[in-house]
């Protein structure tokens, strides 16, 4: 039961981060959560560090989607294979808008408590996005 009542949070958290509403991040985000996101020497904290997140991937591509393309829940942890879609509309890591559709795969995992996430390992392909907006080489 606890693992249907997670998925369901799950898609709680899938409609805040294709909307970025600060209303449902405070809904479906622990203000003691932690972010553990690649490249960052330090975890981003709460709701205001999810936003800034998703603040930063909609910097470059303003119509960014996510979509859950799997997930195993078990006990309070709950694991998510999601795929990203938008266009590069403005600069992103320094490069400039290319106007091109991407299509990124991402693997996160999350740790739930008191109907709320408190913990994520994100771990999305930014090498796969950064080639497909030409910004290293794919051979």
């Amino acid at each position: 039961m606890k693992e249907e009542t997670n998925k369901a949070l799950m898609l709680r958290f899938l409609e805040f981060i294709n909307t970025a509403s600060p209303q449902l991040a405070n809904e479906v985000i622990s203000p003691e959560a932690v972010f553990y996101v690649p490249g960052r020497p330090e975890p981003m904290r709460g709701p205001g560090g999810y936003l800034e997140i998703i603040n930063m991937m909609r910097s470059g591509f303003p119509d960014m989607q996510w979509k859950i393309e799997d997930w195993v829940a078990e006990d309070e942890k709950v694991a998510v294979r999601f795929t990203m879609h938008g266009t590069h509309k403005a600069p992103f890591f320094g490069v400039p808008p290319t106007e091109k559709s991407i299509h990124v795969q991402a693997m996160n995992f999350y740790r739930i408590s008191d109907a709320q996430i408190i913990e994520e390992y994100g771990q999305p392909d930014l090498l796969g996005l950064l080639q497909q907006i030409g910004a290293f080489p794919t051979d």
